[in-house]
């Protein structure tokens, strides 16, 4: 090969890493991340912030006649005693499966979540579970409940049905939802 080909074949490569008049290399070697303190501390405050956000967008959804709301404390009581209900197979799912099982005269603990929309596919539920004499208790998020139920899919209602190593904790817990003002029943 001759020089002439030799440098143009060199000018041809620098200009092709040059990129455009002035712009320098186009794949330039990335700087190393230094990480600070700081900005870690930063960030992990922007995480915290941001879960704190999703907890309030959550509770801010929940339907206004979702009532008597379970506070945090029986809510994981609830979602706890419906995770070993899961795992014991005493579990009814969804409103079609827990009304049909309500209308049969089956006794338990019916949780509702409350961030159902429209709010009108459970509506009628609490009514059944009165005139049954079923405790019944709302749930802010319907995702939680579905997880505690043993599914992904988020679940509007859960019904837990009595088994012999159930008993005590869902008689805790029933006395607990019985504790829950409700707020139609207010005294004059």
């Amino acid at each position: 090969m001759s020089e002439d080909k030799k440098k143009r074949k060199r000018e041809k490569k620098e200009k092709k890493n040059k990129g455009p008049e002035g712009a320098g290399p186009t794949n330039p070697e990335p700087a190393p991340i230094v990480s600070t303190g700081v900005a870690d501390q930063v960030e992990k405050k922007n995480d915290e912030d941001s879960q704190r956000a999703k907890k309030k967008a959550k509770i801010s959804h929940v339907s206004p006649i979702a009532q008597p709301m379970g506070d945090k404390k029986l809510t994981k009581k609830v979602l706890k005693l419906n995770k070993e209900a899961a795992k014991e197979k005493a579990l009814k799912r969804g409103v079609k499966e827990v009304v049909k099982a309500i209308r049969k005269r089956e006794k338990g603990i019916c949780v509702i979540a409350g961030d159902i929309s429209p709010i009108d596919v459970i509506t009628h539920i609490p009514i059944l579970c009165e005139e049954a004499g079923i405790p019944y208790i709302y749930v802010p998020d319907k995702e939680e409940l579905g997880l505690s139920s043993g599914c992904k899919r988020p679940t509007s209602v859960v019904l837990v049905v009595p088994k012999d190593s159930l008993k005590g904790k869902m008689k805790e817990v029933s006395d607990a939802i019985e504790a829950v003002p409700k707020p139609w029943l207010k005294a004059n």
